[in-house]
This record gives C-alpha cells, sequence and structure tokens, in this order.
C-alpha cells in the first residue's frame, strides 16, 4: 500500500486532505508516553543500540541527555552518566553484558561500577569496588569531554542536581 501524502484528499472519501481527516484519527489513537516512559525506553533503547555496535565491534558514541554512550573496535561499550561521572560497562570484547538498570514508573535506578576523570587527555576509570584505577586509551576522550561542555550549557544547576534523588537515609 502507498504512503498518503498530507495534502492529498483522504481515501476515506470525505472530500478534505488528508491532514485534516484521518491523519488527525490516526495521532489521537496513539496513545502517548509519559515522559518518564520515554526516557526509560530512550535510555535502554541507547544500552542495546551501543551493546549491537560492541559485538560488531564498530567504534561509535551516542549523547542522550545527561548520558554518553560508546563502543570501541575492540568490542567494548560504556555508558557514562556526565553530572556524577558515573560509569558501568555494558560490553566487553564483543559480548553484551546485562546493564545494572533497575526500572519502574516513577525512577531509572543504575549501579554504577566506576567512576569517571581524565588524566592526560584520556579516560580514567575508578573502581568503586576496590578503589583499581584504569586508563580507556581507546575511549572517545575529546567526544566525552565536549558532551560535559554541552550538557553543563544545556541545562542550569538546578536542572542537574534534580538528575539525582537522595539517597535513602540508614535508619
Amino acid at each position: 500500500m502507498a504512503k498518503i501524502g498530507r495534502n492529498e484528499k483522504c481515501p476515506c472519501r470525505s472530500g478534505k486532505k488528508f491532514k485534516h481527516c484521518c491523519a488527525r484519527k490516526e495521532s489521537i489513537t496513539q496513545p502517548s508516553a509519559s515522559p518518564e516512559e520515554q526516557l526509560k525506553v530512550t535510555l535502554m533503547d541507547g544500552v542495546k543500540e551501543i551493546q549491537e555496535q560492541a559485538v560488531l565491534k564498530k567504534k561509535t558514541d551516542r549523547e542522550l541527555g545527561v548520558f554518553f554512550f560508546y563502543s570501541t573496535e575492540q568490542g567494548d561499550a560504556w555508558l557514562l552518566e556526565m553530572t556524577d561521572c558515573d560509569c558501568v560497562q555494558v560490553a566487553a570484547a564483543g559480548k553484551v553484558l546485562e546493564p545494572p538498570i533497575d526500572e519502574n514508573s516513577e525512577t531509572i535506578e543504575i549501579n554504577w561500577s566506576h567512576m569517571f576523570s581524565f588524566r592526560d587527555r584520556q579516560l580514567e576509570l575508578t573502581a568503586y569496588s576496590d578503589k583499581s584505577v584504569q586508563i580507556l586509551a581507546d575511549a572517545p576522550s575529546h567526544g566525552i569531554r565536549a558532551a560535559i561542555r554541552r550538557i553543563r550549557k544545556k541545562f542550569s544547576r538546578d536542572q542537574l542536581s534534580k538528575v539525582h534523588l537522595p539517597a535513602p537515609e540508614s535508619t
């Protein structure tokens, strides 16, 4: 079936242009996702996309809100969060790793494994578990630093401070 142009007559024979007739009905019948659902779907889609690139051993990167995804030619892939410099590996040597992401209708929780910084223009990771440090020479350091600058320009400090929920108080 051929696609109907917006300015063509509607196939329902109402005499109206498609954009003023059935096109509106189609947009009304499609339920829209809440902002939380849109972010959740987009984040997981981004993770899956970068994992696929890692399996194919393609070097790529992508920015999404406060997140930065990248994959390397060695088949590694990482998800970075730019406000607190947290990250987690989502693929290693072309093998997909289970992303430690817990989602519900109100929040997205990610169990970050590392924090990142830059040393001599290279990405440096520090593991939360044992404080071991490693340099990822093949990481797109320039792209990551540029993404951090863009995010700081795009979002106010107040908006960035609301990215993280306060940690629950221990009793």
